[in-house]
């Protein structure tokens, strides 16, 4: 007989629970849902008030055998999954499936895995709350209904295999009007004028001054007009204005700032995040990382105040509470926080210390002063003129919160920075030592990053904390956006520079429009946005979307019945279905571009089975080309069509094999004899590189492979050196090396005997999970965990 049998989502958790519990209580994991809507059909009962139909996932089977024998033997059954609608889900699943009773089970909740809190749930245990549960289902049921019914509409008038998502969909459009606005974006050339004066110090010595004028020119002649006024100028200081400010820690992280702060202090992507918070979570360092609250409880405020005051002194703390201001937000336990706020440091990997250490500084800054500043704008009078340069320089008087950290921003610039100006007084006459005049053009708004995209979802109330990271994923994985860093074009500038009486104009060379981790629309995602913009407007509908979030929310809160909500919904959105699929026109996005000026045929770009391409003519002569990477048909020109159907481009011969030059799904590559060596990026010119080149490449990648391989075998085995280090590779499975075998020294025999053995690098456990093997699916788990709020 057990006596308390504990049931959480993850392994991982479970591992951590068990250490505060005594041998009263087993603790096992559930390894996330047990079941779902079934995946033949619809899954739902239209007939009977949309009835889902649930059915236990095949992975699972085993999994909720075990857990059935388990609770038959237990006295007591506690479900410990997390705290949202998405655990409480879990809970009345795990409730149903394994035919649990009300007098015996008890639902438990807490946001941080600690023994207090673990301790304070068992002490405090509640019902299954059926409003959550319900939230959840609406959810669910609502996203099934949607994508099951309009994806069919795209594979029949857009192209196979697409599918539409609620809050996917308009992810999407947010990145197809942010690439449209960038498209249509008209830039001005300006000229930036910034002077260098020079003042003297106490001790008489010459001391700069850096300032910037507060007119910005649109021509080179009014720039060179007002130059040449400045080579006669006297300069005076006409205000010197010194004004005290401070400025405020910003609050303890939410399930989005977390991933922005992550995204531009670590280079995280939004999944990224949510992964590794997930294992610091179970392994009992942070509290719950879902979650729209910006509260700490008067314990953690408490915590704070006791690390700053022993580690900096009482004048750096201030404690304070947050209000949360986010659209619809939900689930308002705490902010993400340590859960021991003098651990300085914890073990595990790199990325885990980076996040944690990152949590830590934020929660500790919240509690802290405020940063005391002087901020003093010098203010420079050019004699004759209206424009005046002005210098802005920032002193610190007191750092407070900045002591621990400094909030990023997606705005940011490296010359924002300000600096130390030296005394100075007004009425000081200044001598110029160099005016100079660059010219510049203004920028286009800026593509999001994923964390600035879940800012803007945020905003807009689109989707939860739970929802963020598997819709950016999503999005990503079904090839409608794309998440990449794109080289920018170098440029030629005018500088204009004034110096004593000479003025002189140079040329110099900028890098303009690089871009690092940002989202892309691709061709298809504009296409499949434009189709359901057109005949599913309260879809795509950022409000519509937003409202159904507050629908769901008043579920939650009991006041509005799920199937009723469904219901309203439901109805007019089926007639639409069926309106579109008979009265619609098919869209493949097609442009028609111009005529072939060697055929007189017409070049169109458009989807085509295999994605975007370009077509020239029809029927028996028509001839295709793909796009290049980087490539929209929307903005794609004539002269750039053309030049695809110069490929693939024949250089001549190596070895007495053809060396050619294709293009492919992935940019421009040589091929020879069954070798394909991609093209040197920012070197290599497709249209123009030789054969001479083309040998280089081929021979370097040769080097490569041959550097790669450490052993080969009669039969094709192979060792190689992989990213991880070497392997053995055969039949194209892959093996681990056990530790202690020297990769170089393996012979046939050894050799095989691993690949008998097993070890395949990425075989998957299926037999029944043992505690040993679930301690070692925890990583996979864990992103399993991540991606089930979807």
């Amino acid at each position: 007989m057990i006596e308390n049998l504990v049931i959480v989502e993850s392994p991982a958790k479970a591992k951590t629970i068990e250490r505060f519990l005594g041998e009263n209580y087993v603790v096992k994991s559930s390894f996330g849902h047990i079941r779902d809507l079934e995946k033949k059909d619809l899954g739902i009962d239209i007939e009977h008030n949309f009835q889902p139909k649930y059915e236990i996932s095949p992975d699972k089977k085993a999994i909720v055998k075990e857990l059935k024998q388990l609770a038959k033997e237990a006295k007591t059954v506690w479900l410990a999954s997390d705290e949202d609608r998405e655990g409480e889900a879990i809970a009345w699943h795990l409730f149903e499936v394994l035919g649990l009773k009300k007098e015996n089970t008890k639902r438990i909740v807490f946001h941080e895995i600690t023994k207090d809190a673990i301790l304070h749930a068992i002490n405090n245990p509640r019902d299954i709350d059926k409003n959550l549960v319900d939230a959840q289902q609406a959810r669910r049921v609502l996203d099934r209904l949607v994508g099951f019914e309009v994806s069919p509409v795209l594979w029949k008038k857009v192209k196979p295999s697409l599918s539409a998502g609620r809050v996917q969909s308009v992810a999407v459009k947010l990145i197809v009007e942010r690439e449209r606005e960038i498209n249509h974006f008209i830039e001005q050339k300006y000229y930036k004028v910034t002077g260098t004066f020079e003042t003297k110090d106490a001790n008489g010595n010459s001391v700069p001054l850096k300032a910037e004028l507060s007119e910005r020119f649109p021509t080179q002649e009014e720039t060179l007009n007002f130059l040449e006024h400045c080579k006669k100028a006297i300069f005076t200081v006409s205000d010197v204005e010194t004004k005290p400010s401070s400025r405020k820690p910003a609050p303890p992280f939410t399930t989005s700032t977390l991933q922005q702060e992550a995204s531009r202090k670590l280079g995280f992507s939004v999944s990224q995040t949510m992964a590794v918070a997930q294992k610091l979570y179970e392994q009992g360092h942070i509290t719950y990382m879902r979650t729209d609250s910006v509260n700490l409880s008067q314990l953690a405020i408490g915590a704070a105040k006791a690390v700053i005051c022993n580690t900096l002194g009482e004048k750096y703390s201030k404690p304070r509470n947050f209000a949360t201001k986010t659209k619809g937000a939900q689930e308002a336990h705490e902010a993400i926080r340590p859960t021991y706020m003098d651990k300085e440091t914890i073990s595990g990997d790199k990325n885990e210390q980076q996040l944690y250490s990152l949590i830590r500084k934020r929660t500790l800054a919240s509690q802290m002063a405020e940063a005391e500043l002087e901020k003093t704008t010098i203010t420079i009078a050019i004699s004759g003129e209206k424009y005046t340069f002005e210098a802005v320089g920032e002193v610190i008087i007191f750092d407070g919160f900045l002591k621990v950290y400094m909030e990023s921003f997606d705005d940011e610039k490296e010359d924002d920075e300000t600096a130390l100006l030296p005394a100075i007084h007004k009425g000081d006459q200044l001598q110029r030592s160099l005016i100079q005049a660059l010219e510049q053009y203004t920028t286009h708004p800026p593509r999001y990053t994923e964390a600035s995209l879940v800012k803007k979802m945020e905003a807009l109330g689109i989707g939860r904390p739970s929802t963020y990271a598997p819709t950016i994923t999503t999005i990503q994985n079904r090839g409608y956006i794309l998440r990449e860093s794109r080289d920018g074009a170098e440029r030629q500038l005018d500088q204009i520079d004034l110096k004593g009486q000479d003025i002189k104009v140079k040329k110099i060379n900028r890098m303009f429009g690089a871009e690092k981790k940002k989202l892309f629309p691709s061709d298809i995602g504009m296409v499949v946005t434009d189709f359901l913009s057109n005949y599913f407007m309260n879809i795509m509908d950022y409000n519509f979307t937003a409202n159904a979030e507050d629908a769901l929310d008043h579920i939650a809160e009991g006041e509005v019945e799920w199937q009723a909500m469904i219901g309203t919904f439901y109805q007019p959105f089926h007639a639409n279905v069926e309106k579109t699929l008979k009265e619609s026109e098919r869209n493949t996005g097609a442009r028609e571009l111009g005529k072939d000026p060697q055929t007189g045929e017409t070049v169109v770009v458009r989807i085509g089975r295999f994605g975007p391409m370009a077509q020239i003519g029809e029927g028996e002569s028509v001839r295709y080309a793909g796009l290049l990477k980087g490539q929209l048909m929307e903005t794609i020109t004539l002269e750039e069509a053309l030049d695809l159907f110069k490929f693939p481009r024949q250089l001549g011969e190596f070895e007495e094999k053809p060396v050619s030059i294709g293009i492919g799904r992935f940019g421009p590559y040589i091929k020879h004899n069954q070798l394909f060596v991609s093209l040197k990026k920012g070197i290599d010119d497709p249209g123009t590189i030789t054969l001479e080149t083309a040998i280089e490449r081929i021979n370097e990648k040769r080097e490569i492979e041959k550097n790669r391989k450490i052993q080969e075998f009669e039969n094709g085995v192979q060792i190689l050196n992989g990213r991880f280090g070497p392997y053995i590779t055969f039949n194209k499975v892959n093996y681990k090396i056990p530790k202690g075998k020297e990769a170089d020294k393996l012979t046939f025999e050894e050799t095989m005997a691993i690949i008998e053995k097993g070890g395949d690098c990425k075989k998957k456990t299926t037999k029944k999970t043992t505690k040993k093997a679930a301690s070692k699916t925890t990583k996979k788990e864990t992103k399993k965990e991540t991606k089930k709020k979807e």
